[in-house]
């Protein structure tokens, strides 16, 4: 039985289609179940609630071999609130039920110097290293920004702009949502691994910001220009739309460190890397967002 948690979030559609394959009973925690398509509803038994909930944590990991983790995006009080408060129960669950495989999400920067101070990363890396100490096995899938958060900027682009806080010209890693949940399925539905390790997963190649405004540029057939916005008119904007301050500060640490090089830390050597270009992602996913 593998458990997965956000069955209907931009990585975990992806984990659940690609185990639907491989013949494994599945477990879906969904908070809205009525969200998932009917022919998976049909396949995978359904635990209604939240994998932050201890009742609920606890009822899906009975009889359970394996976890998809990934802690959802809520804007509240703490990264540390949202990463590691969040995962105590599923922690607390993992141990008491001997669970022996745990594949979460996590970020890279795990060993740099920008690990202490990257906000949202320090968060989701002291997650990580909670989900370690239950005894379990656990794979750490270290991601970049995902290609899909350019799907935030629909509105945006449609003006002829994309922004953000990292400088034009730096190059990072970026992967395709898709990717991340092949490589999850592959790591639950394959369990002969063992030991604590974060794996990289990151896309074909490392693009600035304005190489990926020049590819949607092409792809869309309209001029997309990208702009940087500087660091603290991002957290008043952030704080501006009723952020938590000390959330709102934890985004902005951990951009900082991400256009300070840290994900370009991790060597591509030892990475997952996924198959999909973000030109690729682009006309596939961007353009029919995007419409006529």
């Amino acid at each position: 039985m593998i458990v997965v948690t956000t069955p209907t979030g931009h990585i975990g559609q992806h984990v659940v289609r690609s185990l639907l394959g491989t013949g494994e009973p599945l477990r879906l925690i969904a908070r809205e179940p009525a969200k998932l398509p009917a022919a998976i509803r049909e396949r995978a038994e359904i635990i209604a609630g939240s994998h932050g909930d201890a009742e609920t944590v606890d009822r899906a990991l009975s009889g359970a071999d394996a976890l998809f983790w990934l802690c959802p995006p809520m804007p509240v009080a703490t990264p540390a609130a949202a990463t590691v408060e969040f995962t105590r129960p599923g922690a607390a669950a993992i141990a008491r039920h001997g669970l022996r495989h745990v594949v979460v999400v996590t970020n890279l920067g795990r060993g740099t110097a920008w690990q202490p101070r990257a906000g949202m990363v320090t968060g989701s890396i002291a997650m990580v290293d909670l989900l370690r100490a239950t005894g379990a096995a656990v794979r750490g899938l270290a991601l970049p920004a995902l290609m899909d958060n350019a799907l935030q900027q629909i509105a945006a682009i449609r003006n002829g702009q994309m922004f953000g806080p990292i400088d034009p010209d730096r190059a990072l890693p970026h992967v395709a949502s898709a990717d991340v949940g092949e490589a999850a399925a592959q790591l639950l539905a394959n369990r002969s691994w063992g030991g604590q390790e974060d794996v990289p997963v990151v896309g074909p190649k490392d693009h600035s910001y304005r190489e990926l405004a020049a590819i949607v540029s092409e792809v869309l057939g309209i001029a997309v220009r990208y702009r940087q916005i500087p660091f603290d008119a991002l957290k008043a904007q952030l704080t501006g739309q009723g952020m938590a301050d000390a959330f709102a500060q934890g985004m902005i640490d951990m951009f900082r460190a991400k256009n300070e090089g840290m994900d370009n830390a991790a060597p591509r050597a030892s990475a997952i890397i996924g198959r999909t270009s973000f030109r690729r992602w682009a006309q596939e996913r961007l353009k029919p967002a995007i419409g006529d």
